[in-house]
């Protein structure tokens, strides 16, 4: 160490040393450690001897003080940051389950009021669609392409049931019924088009939570700081060393915090380029669920596309079953009087309907998707950057230097006066000439690596899922970390949005049973009580659509 000059300009006055004290003594310091007047510094380790007023004692708990106030620094800026993600994954993770539960509970309560028993036999078709679609986004191995494929099919079979009930049909039969349903498109392009909206804006959805709860923890794994020795050292230095030559209000220069904290933090600097990469992926598919993905336009008329896909089936059931017959063969016919048991007299006219903007349930996050996206989107926006403006922010705290002072007036890391050194760049591979703390740039931080390579995968699923393509699940249930990063120790193009018109699908569910009856009565193979069979299958339609 520097031995300073015992005269003028450094010379350390009584009155700077009591000031030491207090400020010491404030810290919850011993005031016996401290000296109150001025003492030869020959047993200072890391501050510049000479004549000073700090003890051995006093400069090993300075030190240990300035780690402990870095850390809490950085703690306190990043977890500001994760506790963003973490209240928005939070928000919309509720969000979206609430929004299935009431499409589920609102289809169920209308179904049973007005098909009692009928729908109640036959719910379990409908219940497994949400049981699925939930399953889905909790990271259950589900296909949703397989599982709607499947959901139809069975569909299908019910139907062919109910718009056949004079005939006995095998278990074996109706799978080959359900052989027919690509051939023969007995609900029409609704369960394609179905399918393409469900699986873009499910996958959105799930991959677009799943990034929240990745940065959350990403942050988390990188907030815990371990100081180096040489960051330690650097730390005492800037922060406390300026109080043992007396200067206690003088705050360190700018450019000197910078090379200090952009040394200590050289690998969390390396977090910046995949960082933000992961933002802009963020902000992409947020714009897809604010638009052609938008899983609570997909999720309010769910009922009125299946309604729908039902009616096109009654309309067509004659042809549908002439076909399935010629490739199946003829089912045999159920003995006299059986098949109009259990069906109602009368028919119906129950109308679907989505719900209009002001009947909208509310769901626990107490907002629209809408809504929740674009507060998410500014919060992306302003984390962007976050890791390579964290020294500068840091250099802005009120533990580090707090105010804009003269560049003559501030604490160089010797002496009250102009820093000199040129500032180095963000990251590890810029710290081989950082004048304040020597880092070894050849020893990466495998934290830091790690958190960089889940940001690399995240962003990887976040391109896929902008284009609609379904990408594998993360588990995120794991949460606890006992790691701490120390300063240096998931495009193809997208098929058009299938716009679905609402009010044109609602007139076309109005079925009565007079108008149903013409039509079963035009086909060989309805019976002639057809209007009940489609009392039936509108049941079991819209059962289904529940």
């Amino acid at each position: 160490m520097a031995r300073l000059p015992l005269p003028s300009l450094l010379c350390l006055k009584s009155k700077s040393c009591l000031e030491v004290l207090q400020v010491y003594v404030s810290k919850g310091f011993n005031k016996n450690d401290a000296p109150s007047n001025e003492i030869n510094g020959d047993h200072l380790k890391i501050c510049a001897q000479g004549y000073t007023c700090c003890s051995q004692e006093m400069e090993e708990k300075y030190r240990q003080q300035s780690k402990e106030d870095f850390r809490s620094a950085v703690g306190e800026h990043c977890n500001a940051l994760q506790n963003m993600f973490a209240s928005r994954y939070k928000k919309f993770d509720e969000f979206f389950k609430e929004l299935l539960e009431n499409a589920e509970k609102s289809l169920n309560d209308m179904f049973v009021r007005t098909y009692g028993r009928l729908y109640m036999q036959n719910s379990e078709l409908f219940k497994d669609l949400f049981v699925e679609l939930k399953r889905y986004y909790v990271g259950g191995n589900v296909n949703l392409e397989e599982m709607l494929n499947d959901f139809w099919a069975r569909l299908l079979e019910r139907m062919f049931r109910l718009v056949n009930p004079q005939h006995h049909f095998t278990d074996e039969y109706l799978e080959c019924v359900s052989k027919y349903t690509e051939q023969l498109k007995p609900f029409g392009d609704v369960p394609r088009k179905l399918k393409l909206q469900v699986t873009r804006a499910f996958v959105a959805a799930r991959t677009f939570a799943q990034g929240l709860a990745v940065a959350r923890d990403v942050i988390n794994k990188v907030s815990v700081v371990n100081p180096t020795p040489s960051c330690s050292h650097a730390l005492l230095k800037m922060t406390y060393c300026s109080h043992c030559r007396g200067l206690v209000t003088v705050k360190p220069c700018s450019n000197y915090c910078s090379n200090v904290m952009r040394g200590c933090l050289a690998n969390q600097g390396d977090l910046d380029s995949e960082w933000n990469n992961f933002i802009d992926a963020m902000l992409m598919v947020a714009e897809r669920l604010e638009g052609p993905f938008n899983i609570e336009s997909v999720m309010d008329p769910i009922d009125v596309k299946i309604s729908d896909a039902i009616m096109n089936m009654q309309e067509n059931s004659v042809q549908v079953s002439q076909k399935v017959f010629q490739g199946c063969g003829l089912p045999k016919a159920l003995p006299a009087g059986r098949a109009s048991r259990s069906v109602p007299e009368s028919g119906f006219s129950a109308r679907f309907r989505p719900y209009n903007p002001e009947e909208r349930p509310t769901t626990a996050a107490g907002t629209s998707l809408d809504r929740l996206v674009t507060d998410v989107k500014e919060k992306l926006k302003q984390a962007k950057k976050f890791w390579s403006s964290l020294p500068s922010t840091m250099c802005n705290d009120e533990k580090m230097a707090p105010e804009h002072i003269s560049e003559d007036e501030c604490w160089n890391g010797n002496a009250k006066s102009r820093y000199l050194l040129a500032v180095t760049g963000n990251g590890l591979a810029n710290q081989g000439n950082n004048p304040e703390v020597e880092v070894d740039i050849t020893k990466p931080d495998m934290v830091i690596r790690r958190q960089i390579m889940s940001l690399q995968i995240m962003t990887s699923k976040m391109k896929n899922a902008y284009n609609g393509n379904d990408v594998d699940f993360i588990d995120i249930s794991d949460e606890s970390s006992g790691e701490g990063s120390g300063s240096g120790c998931e495009y193809q193009h997208c098929p058009s949005e299938f716009e679905f018109n609402v009010t044109d699908s609602v007139g076309k569910t109005v079925v009565h049973g007079k108008n149903a009856g013409e039509k079963s009565a035009a086909s060989t193979v309805c019976w002639s009580r057809a209007a009940q069979a489609l009392c039936l299958l509108f049941l079991a339609v819209q059962r289904q659509w529940r």
